[in-house]
């Protein structure tokens, strides 16, 4: 998977827009961080230019027997070590299991959203 698909599978999901947040620090890293979000919270983000890896929301219970099973699999980077992976691509987790862990982290996201922002992303046409 390259950047371009990794873009267009989280764009695919209702209601998600992506920016770059980091755009005025000093780390060139973080600059070049584009971030997904549904509502106005994250449930992804990605290097686009290294594309090295991706952070994801996770549920604890499943976070540490992921990490446990996956070299690729490692605590959230700058995030919540409870609540966040980062995924590491080119390792030996297969692209279908990073979309389904995109769309797990998703679906975590969406069932967080008050009950007027869920029925929002249901009615939206777009």
């Amino acid at each position: 998977m390259n950047i371009e698909e990794f873009r267009a599978y989280c764009l695919s999901f209702k209601g998600v827009y992506e920016k770059m947040p980091f755009s005025g620090v000093a780390d060139k890293y973080s600059r070049d961080v584009l971030c997904f979000y549904v509502a106005d919270k994250w449930f992804c983000f990605v290097n686009i230019e290294v594309f090295d890896f991706c952070c994801l929301k996770c549920q604890p219970e499943e976070s540490g027997e992921l990490q446990a099973g996956y070299i690729g699999i490692k605590p959230g980077w700058h995030m919540n070590k409870k609540y966040w992976i980062s995924i590491y691509f080119n390792q030996d987790v297969p692209d279908i299991m990073i979309k389904e862990l995109v769309g797990k982290s998703y679906e975590i996201v969406v069932r967080s959203l008050s009950k007027k922002e869920r029925e929002k992303l249901t009615s939206d046409d777009d």
